[in-house]
């Protein structure tokens, strides 16, 4: 474990389903972390940030989509994004909220494939990206059963 790398210890208890987070900011300031739960991060107008997730290090576009597993160390830094409105949505859920009982049925194959690759991150193309923006950005003003 890396000195540097902070453990997160997030609001999401086990009565959630899950939790979300909706922010416009002018920079990136949360470290390098990780925590128990997956976590999807839509990131819009970051253009020129730079996005940690494990081993993996990359300048961001205006937008992304990234899934990450559980304990995998992630975190974007400001960099060279120069916009003063960046757009972050979080949405954490639980490792267990699927049962691995439900995740071993075939037609739920692509789903539990997913959790695996999400252990390295998973950096969704453009055309999925636009496809699932509305979805996500809906989901910010849903409540409760809404928001399932």
């Amino acid at each position: 474990m890396h000195s540097n790398v902070i453990r997160e210890i997030t609001p999401l208890t086990q009565s959630d389903c899950f939790t979300m987070f909706s922010r416009v900011k002018k920079k990136f300031d949360f470290p390098l972390h990780y925590h128990e739960e997956y976590e999807l991060n839509l990131i819009l107008n970051a253009k020129g940030a730079k996005r940690i997730v494990g081993d993996h290090i990359d300048l961001i576009d205006d937008l992304e989509l990234v899934f990450i597993g559980p304990n995998q160390y992630h975190a974007w830094f400001t960099h060279q994004c120069t916009s003063e409105e960046i757009t972050e949505i979080t949405i954490q859920f639980h490792k267990d909220l699927f049962d691995d009982k439900l995740l071993k049925k075939n037609q739920l194959s692509f789903i539990r494939n997913m959790f695996e690759r999400s252990q390295r991150g998973i950096l969704f193309s453009k055309s999925t990206i636009q496809r699932l923006k509305p979805r996500i950005i809906a989901l910010t003003q849903k409540s409760g059963f809404d928001s399932v």
